[in-house]
């Protein structure tokens, strides 16, 4: 399962308790040797039965380029048009078909979870027919989603739980967008965070002027990791948690805000928090956030009250950019300069609205 797993074994020692005056120093010795064990690591399982990543073969053997024909295109980031357009999963090809040339290959669950959502309908998003799970056991809980599925497999339906590996559908072609050919089949796959669970609020405001049938799960309130960067860290030697992936994230943008309320993005994810001092537990001047260059808000700090003094309520003020970072992630427009100084551009605007939210 994860590597937060509990140990069920014991500190006994077969044959009767110990000399009288060695219980001490017997006792330090097992909590030594047991914490020198070396740790379950997180469960990670590819989810198509491709085995041509864990073959160490090259990307285009289990990635499905776009109709550019490049594989790069079906990668995580700025992959498209020209570096302009950004895809925020990893698009994974089929191996089999049936004889009208339908894909076939089984999805399945990359870490085990829970059902939270699962959208039937191939015309209510681009996504298609897709399933969301979220894996409360992992820190941060990160959620997986699996989409453009031909069939959900029949059951799977919100509060169940799920094993690694559990057949979730199959891969298809769904979706409300321009039709996907057969040939061109895939799962697209994301892992990441949900960004707020006041998202209906949100996108009401908006006014969008259309219906939102998929409720938090909707893809404009997820923010994701590149899933292929981490399935090569688990490849390389694994990771106790989630934790270590987030806290590797190169920091694009550091912002602070003056907004003194907690967002419920900190509430579920309160190991991407910092925590300098006793004093900071209680700040109440604002928000110290660290953005990677895809918009993944991956740390924070509360602020002092006097870090913001005299600032406007809600006023934002960029501390640090990595303009090179930046520069290779033009899908993205997190922070731009205006008259000699870094503002928040468009996309980092719509995820501190969607943070903050009421």
């Amino acid at each position: 399962m994860t590597g937060c797993g509990a140990d069920h074994g014991t500190d006994a020692v077969a044959g009767g308790p110990p000399e009288k005056g060695a219980a001490n120093s017997g006792s330090k010795a097992a909590r030594a040797a047991k914490a020198a064990r070396p740790q379950p690591r997180v469960e990670l399982v590819w989810p198509t039965p491709n085995p041509a990543f864990d073959d160490g073969k090259d990307t285009s053997s289990f990635i499905q380029a776009t109709a550019s024909g490049e594989p790069r295109s079906g990668l995580f980031g700025s992959v498209r048009s020209g570096g302009r357009q950004f895809h925020e999963g990893l698009d994974l090809l089929a191996t089999k078909r049936d004889k009208q040339g339908e894909s076939t290959d089984a999805v399945g669950a990359a870490l085990a979870g829970e059902v939270r959502y699962v959208s039937h309908s191939s015309g209510n998003s681009n996504y298609g027919r897709y399933v969301v799970l979220e894996h409360p056991q992992e820190r941060p809980a990160v959620y997986t989603l699996y989409a453009h599925l031909r069939d959900v497999t029949p059951g799977l339906q919100p509060g169940r739980q799920v094993a690694a590996g559990e057949r979730l559908g199959t891969m298809g072609r769904s979706s409300s967008g321009a039709p996907i050919p057969k040939d061109r089949a895939h799962l697209h796959f994301e892992i990441g965070l949900r960004v707020t669970d006041r998202f209906a609020a949100w996108y009401s405001a908006r006014g969008f002027g259309s219906a939102n049938p998929h409720g938090i799960w909707n893809g404009m309130n997820l923010v994701g990791l590149d899933p292929l960067a981490v399935f090569t860290l688990h490849r390389t030697g694994g990771f106790q948690s989630f934790e270590e992936v987030f806290a590797s994230q190169p920091a694009a943008v550091v912002l602070q805000i003056a907004r003194t309320t907690e967002p419920d993005f900190i509430r579920r994810y309160p190991e991407l928090l910092e925590l300098r001092g006793a004093s900071e537990a209680v700040a109440t001047g604002g928000w110290e956030i660290t953005v990677n260059a895809t918009g993944l808000p991956f740390r924070w700090r509360r602020l002092a009250a006097a870090e913001t003094a005299g600032w406007k309520p809600g006023e934002v003020r960029i501390q640090k950019v990595d303009a090179t970072l930046l520069a290779s992630n033009r899908g993205r427009k997190l922070a731009i300069q205006r008259g000699g100084r870094w503002v928040p551009d468009e996309d980092l605007n719509t995820l501190l609205e969607q943070l903050f939210s009421r």
